[in-house]
């Protein structure tokens, strides 16, 4: 049976964000562990989003926008903006730490906002490897347009094509956008599969999905997804996780030890600074 989860919305000063996992009903789905909805959102000029300087291990980050802009910097000194399409993935591992905010040109103009932000966990034997940090501009991804379906691959493998981002692990994750009366076949090419749907009015397998909403797809099975009204979806999954993980703010490892190193490294400095954006930093939970 599929499971059907509402995400729970934060509002980060009119800017919602949905969590759709973690969840009781799903703690991962595949290597993924954290799964956010970010808008969509309109930002009047000088407004935008302003995620301050914070640490991660243990994971990679991936973004991906169908509106707006977002402009990463990072402790190995990366800058980069990202565009609708474009890819970001960022490898944590041993530890980094980033910044994201609003570029001055469509924070002086204004602008929308609309994506998806999720991490995936390292395996065991990458947890602790080398960070770095990678952009894939749209053009470089392979995409398909068929029957009013437009797919492209963020990461790993789907629908017979593959992404050029490096993973780790066995990794599905496709960016879905349906005119009004086209169905997708979703084959059962992963062990894990999950579907979000940001925004538009679908069906699964002739059921009414509400939008806003993640649903768990069953194992082994072909789902239709139907799009009665213009529809953006993300599907994502892969092979399951190596064993559990612990999550504590932004670091995840499969060591309870690790996450203690890791905040007493934050608090120490020891990540380092990022070029650019080093005035201000959030502080660990609590302090």
């Amino acid at each position: 049976m599929t499971t059907l989860i509402a995400p729970r919305t934060h509002d980060l000063g009119g800017f919602q964000v949905r969590r759709a996992v973690p969840t009781l009903q799903a703690r991962s789905v595949g290597p993924f562990v954290f799964v956010d909805h970010m808008g969509p959102a309109l930002f009047e000029p000088g407004r935008g989003i302003d995620v301050r300087p914070h640490p991660h291990i243990g994971l990679a980050t991936v973004t991906y926008l169908w509106a707006g802009a977002l402009r990463h910097r990072d402790t190995l000194g990366s800058l980069q903006d990202i565009l609708p399409g474009d890819v970001n993935w960022m490898t944590a591992g041993r530890g980094i730490a980033h910044s994201e905010r609003t570029p001055p040109d469509p924070r002086a103009a204004g602008h929308d906002l609309h994506g998806m932000q999720t991490w995936v966990a390292l395996p065991k034997s990458h947890e602790e490897t080398v960070p770095s940090f990678h952009h894939h501009a749209a053009a470089t991804l392979p995409w398909r347009d068929h029957a009013g379906a437009r797919l492209r691959v963020i990461a790993g493998r789907g629908f017979g094509m593959e992404s050029p981002v490096r993973v780790f692990a066995d990794t599905f994750n496709v960016a879905v956008d349906l005119s009004a009366e086209a169905e997708l076949p979703i084959e059962a090419e992963a062990a894990e599969r999950a579907l979000y749907v940001l925004e538009g009015q679908a069906q699964l397998d002739g059921a009414d999905l509400p939008e806003k909403h993640l649903v768990v797809l069953d194992p082994g099975t072909r789902h239709l997804l139907r799009a009665k009204t213009p529809l953006k979806a993300m599907l994502f999954g892969g092979e399951p996780l190596d064993g559990p993980r612990h999550m504590w703010w932004n670091f995840v490892s499969s060591s309870k030890e690790r996450i203690e190193q890791a905040k007493q490294d934050w608090d120490s400095g020891a990540f380092g600074l990022i070029p650019g954006d080093d005035a201000e930093r959030i502080p660990l939970p609590g302090r």
